[in-house]
């Protein structure tokens, strides 16, 4: 691939991010194949010199990764100022492909002095609280679907802004099938979700992008959040107003779209 190229849409797709932009699609050569599309994820991710909130796991629904033939979900960085306050509210666009609801951790930073692989016994000690979390997804693009995991990757993980709803002291709650909704009473919109869904389960799922972290040199000086993918899919924002999201035995999350 041409790096002087690859360079260029890397440098319009930060512009987009860091404006608020949208731009005209990136040619699929950069965003078909996975393996293209990372390397485009972290030239993109290079550039942004903001502060860093956490990481994000995607394409954690097994089902899809069959259809889309891919072995395995991705990981993208989550910025500070795309990470908003339970309540908050977030403005959409035409290129807004939905809402997720999603388990999210807080990660200690001694993460990072680990020399050892993660594991499910050893992973616990390092996890500080848990929480709900609503995620807007959607491009910086002028696209829509699906076609490839590399769209979603290539676009910053396709990842918009993050609410973080009521936090818990993680003291090894089960989120194994742990049943979950999304709902805008004020549109009569209702889609029910689990959290088996996501990767295996939303532990596991943070497994994977603590060790994709260690294989990829990656170190933060401070804790951070790690979002394990959405319990109800990508739901389609039909209507304006109150979204909240409910998973059982862990908490609430809300947002105002707008």
């Amino acid at each position: 691939m041409n790096s002087k190229n690859l360079n260029k849409y890397a440098n319009r797709l930060v512009h987009a991010f860091l404006n608020n932009k949208i731009i005209s699609p990136l040619p699929a050569r950069y965003t078909k194949k996975i393996s293209e599309a990372q390397k485009l994820r972290r030239l993109c991710e290079s550039k942004i010199k903001m502060p860093i909130s956490g990481f994000k796991a995607a394409g954690t629904g097994i089902p899809v990764l069959r259809k889309l033939k891919e072995k395995e979900p991705f990981y993208a960085t989550v910025y500070k100022h795309n990470v908003l306050k339970n309540k908050k509210t977030i403005k959409i666009n035409k290129f807004t492909m939905g809402i997720e609801l999603e388990v999210c951790y807080l990660v200690k930073k001694n993460f990072f002095d680990l020399k050892k692989k993660i594991t499910k016994k050893n992973i616990k000690k390092f996890i500080i609280q848990i929480a709900p979390c609503i995620e807007i997804v959607g491009y910086r693009q002028k696209k829509r679907g699906i076609k490839s995991l590399g769209d979603l990757c290539s676009d910053f993980g396709a990842n918009v802004k993050f609410v973080i709803g009521s936090k818990k002291k993680f003291k090894n709650q089960n989120v194994k099938n742990l049943k979950t909704k999304i709902f805008n009473k004020k549109i009569n919109q209702t889609v029910f979700g689990n959290t088996n869904t996501v990767y295996i389960d939303p532990l596991n799922s943070l497994r994977f992008v603590l060790n994709k972290l260690q294989k990829d040199k990656i170190k933060l000086n401070k804790n951070f959040y790690v979002f394990t993918g959405s319990t109800v899919g990508v739901v389609p924002i039909l209507g304006k107003g109150i979204y909240k999201g409910e998973i059982n035995k862990i908490g609430n999350v809300l947002t105002k779209i707008s």
